[in-house]
């Protein structure tokens, strides 16, 4: 509003509004929607917030975005004094900036099928540059989120607006991830800056995205005289998951020997029952797990036992030509044989081949003390005829006696459950729980195991502890080793052997001879003098019914250590 610069009555004769100093004509006002009046007192131009013969300029007051709207008006009115009849032009320049306007950025999670976070914020005007962007990780520029495979893009708008995006996949570390693989958090902070007076400010933003009925990949497999068949679904969300056999991943030396064949849905694998990744022991078996590499998640485990008749590639154990072949292989409840070292009845009589794994005999019927036996099937029927020198007929009776058998018993092939637990004492009434590892004990203190086998109240049963023996690593084949139990004895080269305590029943215990009991001084490992970190690997049992390992930090200058005991079961 313009007040007249003099007192008294005027009477307006002339009267225009402009901007910038160009003076705009009433279809022009009408068409930008600006007003010129007049009151008794003053004189009124009316121009709307956003007209575009202003400017609109970013601000961050206390770190939070606002805009402000700059117009300059130009005002030419003249008027007539009615006392002295002189008339009088007056021309101002105006220039109006609004109040500071808060305009927060809205973010919007734009909802993909692709597993990835889609982030949309905006608007801004032109003024405005992304600059960075902080995750729980840290601070990245926009250089270093692309180098990420991070997708970020400046959008333009009408009216000179523009607006930021951002796509970051699911499975980027950048993302927290909830258990059960359903649910997946990003939570970021936008930074911008204004020019160009080069003020930041930020916008915070977080977005929680959940995936359901999500069906995780599932393993089976078969065999057949000589080879594992498997077959991996992938499940409804991809193949995001590494193979591992044998805890060691595929390489692709072994995808071309294992014929691996992949689509958008399944994996299949074959693999040959001599391979280095088998197990031997009763049976051949074969081990796989599914392995999610970015949060160390296992999807699935699955292992495949089966029966393979040891023989050459031939097929064939005896040859026309009176030659033998046998193929002898390793078993893992005898983790220190070498095959090498294996012979014959004859001791003389050593493989014609071995390896780590493998010993191969090929040798005469008549040689490396070989035995003899008629098989029935090779027996002759016989006929007796009698002619009797007399004038006359007689029935006689014929018989036989067969040899006398000796009842056999079958060997079986079921499930049996075998559970290991640590006591408090040595008394076997109180045992640590889950919650209480890892166990705190000292050099040379006494842990006390009980091995029992569950879920069976066949008392014909017994619960031998064949073998157990510590290794430095978890890995059971690890060396250096040293053995615990051998041959179900204490190891007589152990300065400190094992003690087998005796079992009997009570309330708790029903049946004796599904229980064992050992205990064992705790020791360690050492190298050079020094103290190593070890750990303690057992395997009980003929047919790897149960595997358990203890681990112990170093003990550096202390003499106590941290034991932990879990247990897996196969077989």
């Amino acid at each position: 509003r313009v007040t007249p610069l003099q007192d008294g009555s005027v009477k307006i004769l002339e009267m225009y509004m402009g901007i910038n100093g160009q003076r705009l004509d009433r279809r022009q006002m009408a068409a930008r929607g600006y007003a010129l009046s007049a009151t008794d007192f003053h004189i009124v131009v009316e121009i709307p917030v956003g007209s575009p013969d202003g400017y609109n300029k970013s601000h961050a007051p206390d770190y939070q975005y606002h805009i402000t709207y700059t117009v300059e008006p130009m005002l030419e009115v003249m008027w007539r004094a009615e006392r002295s009849h002189e008339d009088t032009r007056y021309k101002i320049l105006f220039p109006i900036t609004t109040p500071l306007m808060p305009r927060p950025p809205q973010a919007v999670d734009c909802k993909s099928k692709e597993r990835l976070f889609g982030i949309h914020v905006g608007t801004f005007l032109d003024d405005v540059e992304l600059k960075n962007i902080t995750f729980s990780t840290g601070t990245s520029t926009l250089e270093e989120c692309v180098a990420k495979g991070f997708i970020v893009q400046e959008h333009r708008h009408p009216g000179g607006l523009k607006s930021f995006s951002l796509k970051v996949p699911f499975v980027a570390t950048e993302v927290l991830k909830h258990p059960l693989v359903t649910t997946y958090t990003l939570a970021l902070v936008f930074g911008f800056l204004i020019h160009p007076e080069e003020t930041a400010f930020a916008h915070p933003v977080e977005f929680t995205a959940s995936l359901q009925d999500v069906v995780l990949p599932t393993i089976k497999g078969t065999c057949d005289q000589h080879l594992f068949y498997i077959e991996v679904t992938f499940g409804n969300q991809g193949k995001n998951f590494e193979t591992l056999i044998e805890y060691k991943p595929l390489t692709p030396e072994l995808e071309q020997e294992f014929r691996l064949q992949e689509n958008e849905t399944h994996l299949t694998l074959v693999v040959p029952f001599t391979a280095k990744q088998t197990a031997f022991e009763v049976e051949a078996r074969l081990d796989i797990l599914l392995w999610e590499m970015t949060n160390n998640w296992m999807l699935a485990d699955f292992f495949l036992s089966c029966n393979f008749p040891l023989r050459t590639t031939s097929k064939k154990l005896c040859y026309p030509n009176g030659t033998i072949t046998a193929l002898a292989a390793k078993v893992e409840s005898v983790p220190n044989l070498i095959p090498g070292w294996l012979t014959l009845k004859d001791k003389s009589c050593k493989p014609f081949f071995s390896d780590d794994r493998f010993a191969y005999f090929s040798f005469g019927v008549d040689s490396c003390g070989t035995t003899r036996t008629l098989h029935p099937s090779l027996l002759h029927r016989q006929t007796v005829s009698c002619y009797y020198m007399i004038n006359d007929t007689r029935t006689v009776k014929f018989g036989y006696k067969s040899h006398s058998t000796y009842p056999s018993a079958e060997i079986g092939i079921g499930q049996l459950d075998v559970q290991m637990r640590l006591a408090q004492d040595s008394s076997y009434s109180y045992f640590y729980q889950a919650e209480d590892y890892p166990v705190v004990t000292y050099l040379r203190q006494p842990l006390y195991f009980e091995v029992a086998l569950t879920r069976s109240n066949d008392p014909s049963l017994e619960l031998i502890l064949e073998s157990c023996w510590a290794t430095a690593y978890e890995d059971s084949s690890s060396q250096p080793s040293w053995d615990v139990i051998v041959n179900t004895c204490e190891n007589k080269e152990d300065s400190h052997v094992t003690l087998f305590h005796p079992v009997t029943a009570d309330a708790r215990v029903n049946i004796p001879s599904h229980f064992k009991r050992f205990s064992i001084n705790m020791f360690t490992f050492t190298k050079d003098d020094h103290t190593n970190v070890s750990s303690l690997g057992f395997r009980l049992g003929t047919d790897s019914s149960l595997i358990a390992s203890a681990v112990m930090v170093p003990l550096g200058k202390h003499s106590e250590t941290t034991v932990t005991v879990s247990t897996m079961f196969s077989g």
